[in-house]
């Protein structure tokens, strides 16, 4: 029996991903960013499949005791850092590595005594993101004064983020990449700039360790591309099963509110998933789905617990027939310009109800 919603997950997949990363990053160090439950797909599952990675990468100080706390033994990076002193204490209790971004977590460093260098730090400079780190001066007086926080390993780590390196033909990245190697000219430490898109797009520029996030799951990070153009797999697959077939007149209308009426008689097919499930609300009319292998298209509002879509061309389809709604045959990228979203979005909002299944 082909069971209700649920996610397929390959985990050699990951593995395969991560040995492209290798490929594009040959002389780099692996920070995997698992943020976000590894982006939908289990923070721990996919943490073990990435113990080739010289490092993982979360945004919450929770996320990386849980690693801690579930035996992995990695360099971790909470991207995030931190924004108490008790954060800063679990930090150093499970040996997490801090994002120094702000003042304040360098007024808390500050007015910490004994555990002499027992804090492993990355500053993050500001490059035109305009959302975490420190610009100009800011950045040279909170690298001064991390030197002289007695908690910090020295040398001190140094990180930006691109805004918009997902986009080829913009010329910001290259101004962000001009103002992070001017300032950074001289020091020591390791530097860390790429992400996926950075790590594929703009290669001449990878430093000391890459960040991969979304190419970890095979998807690309560039509108318009799908990762199977720069040779990832997907690792997940989102099924479920037709739960219903049934004939409806041309003129007559289907799901709420009526968007969709039927131009011809139509055989209906409802598929037992919804927004209850992670399939975004706001996916158009004409998406691909799934049916046997064959793509057909949705018709109708996404509601909670169901779609439907249009059978006119599967004389044959029943309820318990199998469904794909992204996976190896229909990429996620697809989907998600159907919903006006991006792939992120999707991974990341399958909900709990629905069952997870590993290959």
């Amino acid at each position: 029996m082909t069971p209700a919603a649920y996610v397929q997950l390959d985990l050699e997949a990951v593995r395969h991903n991560l040995s492209q990363v290798k490929r594009y990053a040959p002389n780099n160090k692996i920070m995997a960013v698992i943020k976000a439950n590894a982006y939908g797909h289990g923070i721990t599952r996919v943490a073990r499949a990435l113990d080739q990675a010289d490092g993982l990468a979360v945004a919450r100080v929770d996320e990386g005791v849980r690693l801690r706390k579930a035996g992995f033994n990695q360099s971790i990076t909470v991207l995030q850092g931190f924004v108490c002193i008790d954060e800063l204490q679990l930090m150093l209790q499970h040996q997490l590595d801090a994002v120094i971004h702000t003042s304040q977590q360098i007024d808390i460093l500050q007015q910490q005594t004994g555990s002499a260098s027992s804090l492993s730090v990355w500053l993050k400079m500001d490059t035109g993101m305009n959302r975490l780190g420190f610009k100009g001066h800011d950045f040279n007086a909170a690298y001064n004064q991390l030197l002289h926080c007695t908690i910090v390993k020295q040398p001190i780590n140094l990180i930006t983020h691109f805004a918009n390196a997902d986009d080829l033909l913009d010329d910001k990245t290259r101004r962000q990449i001009d103002v992070f190697n001017h300032a950074i000219q001289g020091y020591p430490g390791q530097r860390s700039i790429a992400n996926s898109a950075g790590i594929i797009g703009w290669p001449n520029v990878i430093s000391d360790w890459v960040r991969p996030g979304l190419m970890l799951y095979g998807c690309s990070p560039f509108a318009g591309k799908t990762g199977a153009h720069f040779g990832l797999k997907p690792v997940m697959s989102l099924h479920s099963r037709l739960i219903a077939v049934k004939n409806v007149a041309a003129g007559e209308t289907v799901g709420y509110s009526g968007t969709w009426e039927c131009p011809v008689d139509t055989r209906l097919g409802v598929i037992s998933i919804g927004y209850g499930d992670g399939y975004h609300r706001h996916t158009r009319c004409g998406a691909p789905v799934l049916v046997n292998d064959l793509r057909v298209p949705l018709i109708g509002r996404v509601s909670m617990d169901m779609i439907t879509v249009d059978l006119n061309s599967q004389p044959t389809a029943k309820p318990g027939d199998p469904v794909t709604l992204w996976g190896n045959q229909l990429p996620v990228e697809e989907i998600a310009l159907h919903a006006d979203t991006i792939p992120y979005t999707l991974l990341c909002g399958i909900t709990q109800r629905v069952q997870i299944v590993e290959r």
